[in-house]
């Protein structure tokens, strides 16, 4: 009998050990194999049986329903989990094998469609390489969803001893998990990933920058990147190629600021965690002062797909200048929250009420937060709108890292707005002025608002839009964007008792 389990953090965070635990006592003749979730986050602990080659879900598992999964009789039989609503209707490219392998067996990995995107590209010169990354149309993940060939043809044509590619897996957005599921997942991709940039650009060393946070995605990278060392994926002589690329695990401390790419920089380096100011990019003065590529963990993760099945095959997805899949991270209060991956172009009426659900409460939503702590407020007016990066703008929101967190009809986006301004005061770097002093301003106007002075409103407005423009980077930057959405789309949470009731 095979059964896989998730050792995903979330999996482990609702039950999975005990499970396992339990199994083994029951079933010790059991072959147990763990894997990463399958993103269906309110199903886990998620117990798949193989039966005649299929495999069987049950969940969510707890160790009173272990007796019933091993005899095929428990009430939380799924039926196949590739048969599910779900799986179904997923466009699943990054995410193709997470849930499916076993994270560090590299066999298996193989054996799915793994390293043979390298193979390719190492027959590939590196202006090849970064050809076909950009005719595929891949746009940096992380939240600016900048060209990623624009940025790697600049470290190629770069002129400079040693170039590096960095991985920025500091992910510290509020309702996002997508990096953290592919490198306890599926960790050989984003190594392949990092390896196919290594040979685009000319940087023989890799680094990836891991939020302490992280335990479980910092054990299994480390682990992985052992392993594709003494595979001979890494080192030397990547697969029998003669070029070099060799990679290592940072880990931060926890700066939340760090998820910009030169604070995070800075603190590879052992210094401060401060933005630096641009000019110069990091294309051409980053790590070290070499020329060095930054990507977000989804980023290069998706490069060995677009290497595997070819650069018109991934742009054939999406929209507009939205190309290939969106891994959406369905988060809040919301009935069917998890990871779900599609084309660019499903509305957030869809996902929020048709995928997620609905509110877990039962209330009628109110708004999605989408694209993190510094996302825009989304109302249910609005959902009609396709998501895309260029398309979400249009109407004042930011896609960011593709994290949506949903509030019912009791949030008070007031609260939410002063919450935003206080997340900036507390996480800024101190570096610039609009960002520091204007996020401890912005929490004092809104609660005079709160306590009824609506002739604070228009300092709120303005200070935003200093905010906005004058910000070293997107921390203030971006502030503004929560604060003016709930302002403008809630008035009522922002007048006072008298002016609601009129």
């Amino acid at each position: 009998m095979k059964i896989y389990i998730p050792m995903d953090s979330a999996a482990k965070a609702l039950g999975a050990e005990k499970v396992v635990a339990a199994i083994r006592a029951a079933a010790p003749e059991a072959e147990i194999i763990r894997t990463g979730t399958r993103g269906m986050i309110w199903l886990e602990p998620l117990v798949e049986v193989e039966i005649d080659g299929a495999r069987h879900g049950y969940g969510p598992a707890t160790v009173g329903d272990v007796a019933g999964i091993l005899d095929g009789s428990s009430a939380k039989a799924l039926g196949p989990v590739e048969d599910l609503d779900w799986m179904k209707r997923q466009t699943r490219l990054t995410f193709a094998r997470v849930g499916l392998i076993d994270p560090l067996d590299l066999a298996d990995y193989a054996a799915h469609g793994g390293l043979i995107g390298l193979r390719r590209a190492i027959a590939m010169s590196g202006a090849e390489i970064v050809a076909e990354v950009t005719q595929s149309g891949l746009r940096g993940r992380g939240g600016a969803g900048f060209p990623t060939g624009i940025k790697w043809k600049t470290v190629h044509d770069a002129d400079a001893p040693q170039k590096y590619i960095v991985c920025n897996a500091d992910e510290g957005d509020s309702g996002t998990f997508a990096d953290r599921m592919i490198m306890e997942g599926d960790p050989f991709t984003l190594i392949e990933g990092m390896a196919i940039a290594g040979l685009a650009v000319g940087a023989t060393r890799g680094y990836v920058y891991l939020r302490s946070e992280y335990p479980d995605a910092i054990a299994v990278m480390r682990r992985a990147v052992e392993i594709a060392r003494g595979a001979g994926v890494l080192g030397a002589d990547v697969l029998g190629s003669g070029r070099t690329f060799d990679m290592e695990i940072r880990v931060g401390a926890g700066a939340y600021v760090c998820g910009e790419e030169t604070a995070l920089l800075n603190s590879l380096e052992g210094k401060r965690g401060v933005v630096r100011a641009k000019p110069p990019l990091p294309a051409l003065e980053g790590f070290l002062g070499r020329p060095t590529v930054v990507n977000n963990v989804i980023s290069l993760a998706t490069v060995p797909v677009i290497f595997e099945k070819g650069a018109e095959y991934y742009a054939d997805f999406g929209l507009g200048r939205s190309r290939g899949t969106v891994t959406l991270q369905i988060a809040g209060n919301v009935a069917r929250g998890g990871l779900f991956e599609t084309a660019f172009g499903i509305t957030l009426g869809e996902v929020v009420n048709d995928l997620g659900g609905g509110t877990m409460t039962g209330r009628p939503v109110k708004a999605v937060q989408v694209g993190g702590p510094l996302g825009a407020y989304v109302p249910v007016g609005n959902f009609d709108v396709p998501l895309g990066y260029e398309e979400l703008d249009a109407k004042g929101g930011l896609l960011g890292h593709a994290g949506l967190v949903v509030f019912d009809d009791s949030a008070d986006m007031l609260q939410m707005a002063r919450f935003a301004m206080e997340f900036c005061a507390v996480e800024s770097c101190g570096k610039c002025t609009p960002c520091r002093i204007g996020a401890v301003r912005g929490v004092e106007t809104i609660d005079r608002i709160a306590a009824g002075d609506r002739s604070a409103i228009p300092l709120l407005t303005d200070l935003c839009e200093t905010m906005k423009d004058g910000s070293l980077c997107a921390l203030g930057g971006f502030t503004p964007f929560p604060v003016m959405s709930a302002l403008t789309h809630f008035p009522n949470d922002f007048a006072t008792q008298k002016e609601a009731a009129e």
